[in-house]
């Protein structure tokens, strides 16, 4: 069981990496295939499905067929698509993450997670399990290059797309988040809207040196994600989505299950901090498919900080199912 369980993982992640090839190849050539960031449906009143969006989904669902995967939940899905009964892994993923982008050039990506099933759940209630029981998760980022950060629970890894080989090359392991930053990302064009923990705290970095911070601190935004993630990932700093008082955004605009758990654990494996600002966020038990959440994550400083602000039980302990009790192996 152990064995089969890691090979599962394994050739999963794999159908994963090909899939993404294949999307880097595609959205390499940009507008020479077209107008790739066509809006080809509206979901809902603040999201667009591109035709981008739809390719990489497909992409997604062909590599996993051949995959020990019972179901697959999508952004681009309204629940999730059965692929094999009786395999013991789901697949939860964006499958373009920062589509918006696409037509600007900006770096955009997939985010992934993969769970055990539960025997006895089914449907859109397979899915529903803190971010802690992730076995694998990992995000993929389409920029000047192509590269692929994962973990599986040993700390947190970049692999780099050689195009000549289309193989991807270990270029980073044990990717460490400094603990403290002068770096944060925030759309400060909803400041009016924000809750007052995440005011305080960007005053104080605005007031750098002579605020209560001590030092001068650079705003980085993309309105990418993944490539305000990674940035993270490669040099600290602290990513912040709050929920504010928007219609529609009380709960931020991160999906929790797709988006932020695997955000979390790619974080946290790297010794960063990710928290909804009250929360540990891989503690959170959703309640719904498509559930959003705010996302903070980051230098474990800075987001230490910023969740005190909240007044947030926010916990520090970690958990591994991959290499505990319950989990499918115990080794990689």
């Amino acid at each position: 069981m152990e064995l089969s369980g890691r090979l599962s993982v394994a050739q999963t992640v794999n159908a994963l990496a090909a899939a993404s090839i294949q999307m880097a190849e595609r959205v390499g050539k940009g507008a020479l295939l077209g107008r790739l960031g066509k809006v080809t449906a509206r979901e809902g009143e603040f999201d667009e499905q591109k035709e981008v969006d739809v390719i990489a989904n497909d992409a997604i669902i062909s590599a996993l067929r051949s995959c020990p995967v019972a179901a697959f939940a999508s952004e681009e899905l309204s629940e999730p698509l059965q692929l094999r009964d009786d395999a013991p892994l789901l697949v939860a993923a964006d499958p373009l993450d920062g589509s918006s982008n696409v037509d600007a050039n900006v770096s955009f990506g997939m985010i992934f997670s993969i769970l055990p099933r539960h025997p006895a759940a089914r449907g859109e209630a397979a899915f529903m399990r803190p971010g802690s029981y992730q076995l694998a998760a990992g995000m993929v980022i389409y920029g000047p290059a192509t590269v692929f950060a994962i973990t599986v629970g040993s700390g947190t890894h970049v692999f780099t797309l050689d195009r000549n080989t289309n193989s991807y090359i270990l270029t980073h392991k044990n990717v460490a988040i400094p603990p403290t930053t002068n770096e944060y990302a925030i759309n400060s064009s909803n400041a009016r809207y924000w809750d007052e923990p995440v005011r305080i705290f960007i005053h104080e970095c605005e007031n750098g040196v002579s605020g209560p911070r001590g030092k001068d601190y650079n705003m980085r935004w993309t309105g990418s994600p993944v490539a305000d993630i990674f940035r993270i990932l490669s040099r600290g700093g602290i990513y912040i989505y709050p929920g504010d008082a928007r219609e529609g955004f009380h709960a931020g605009r991160i999906r929790l299950i797709y988006e932020a758990n695997p955000i979390a654990w790619l974080v946290e494996q790297a010794g960063g901090r990710a928290t909804s600002g009250r929360d540990r966020l891989l503690d959170m038990v959703p309640s719904s498919l498509h559930q959003k959440t705010p996302l903070i994550c980051g230098s474990r400083e800075e987001v230490d900080h910023l969740a005190r602000l909240y007044g947030g039980s926010f916990l520090k302990g970690e958990h591994n199912p991959l290499f505990g009790r319950r989990g499918l192996f115990r080794a990689w």
